[in-house]
């Protein structure tokens, strides 16, 4: 059985990713995984305190470094993409230039670029979406899948901006939200466009409702870490996402 150390990146307010991320990788059938994590303060989910935010990476990186963690995880998207088109693959880069300096060889990660990547591993390009973020923060998200190539048909915003109430919605309140939006046509459903919003539970029954694929910011960011890490993206009870290796 093979351990890995994951390191997560997570704003000082977010409960909710490491919750559900170990709930999802302790699912692995041939690997087995400990969590590590390194906090910026954050509590309103606001351009200017994300700004912040990113600004504490440098010191996040070296925590995790000392922790001799195989990958890592920038575990806020919307802090990513609130900047601007690309700026997950500048992040990244930038957390890796980092790791380099101490000869660390963390494979890095972001919940931006992981998003990116499970909808690309599902072959999805017409998408929506449902955020628990203030309107001009979700139009930021819309707009940065949409210069990523993804065609968004419709998406919701939850207008919640304090961060610790993100990590209480219900799922009876995220549901009522995708139930409202027009699918037709959508190749995969993003049902919770945020680490801290809780929708892990709700991933299979969404599927089988909606008969298409459902992830989720924290099931993306599983699959890329699978991915990372050289081990196969295959959990049970997450979505077709986390199927593709079988």
């Amino acid at each position: 059985m093979v351990n890995h150390r994951v390191g997560l990146i997570v704003p000082s307010s977010n409960v909710t990713v490491e919750t559900e991320m170990p709930a999802l990788l302790r699912r692995h059938r041939t690997a087995r995984f400990s969590f590590h994590a390194s906090r910026t303060r954050m509590h309103t989910v606001e351009i200017e305190e994300l700004r912040t935010m990113n600004g504490q990476l440098e010191r996040c990186v070296d925590e995790l470094a000392d922790a001799e963690v195989d990958a890592l995880l920038y575990a806020c998207l919307v802090a990513v993409m609130a900047i601007g088109p690309g700026e997950h693959a500048l992040v990244e880069q930038r957390a890796r230039d980092m790791l380099v300096e101490r000869d660390d060889k963390a494979a890095v990660r972001s919940s931006a670029g992981a998003l990116i990547e499970g909808l690309a591993g599902l072959n999805a390009r017409r998408i929506a979406l449902v955020t628990p973020y203030v309107r001009p923060l979700a139009e930021k998200v819309v707009n940065y899948l949409v210069e990523e190539g993804f065609e968004v048909a419709d998406w919701r915003c939850l207008e919640v901006s304090d961060n610790a109430e993100v990590g209480r919605l219900p799922g009876d309140r995220v549901m009522t939200a995708a139930r409202s939006l027009d699918l037709s046509g959508v190749d995969a459903l993003v049902l919770s466009a945020c680490v801290q919003m809780p929708s892990l539970d709700l991933i299979e029954g969404a599927e089988a409702e909606f008969g298409i694929p459902v992830l989720s910011a924290a099931t993306a960011g599983a699959y890329s870490l699978l991915k990372a890490l050289g081990e196969a993206p295959n959990l049970d009870g997450a979505g077709r996402l986390l199927q593709l290796a079988n």
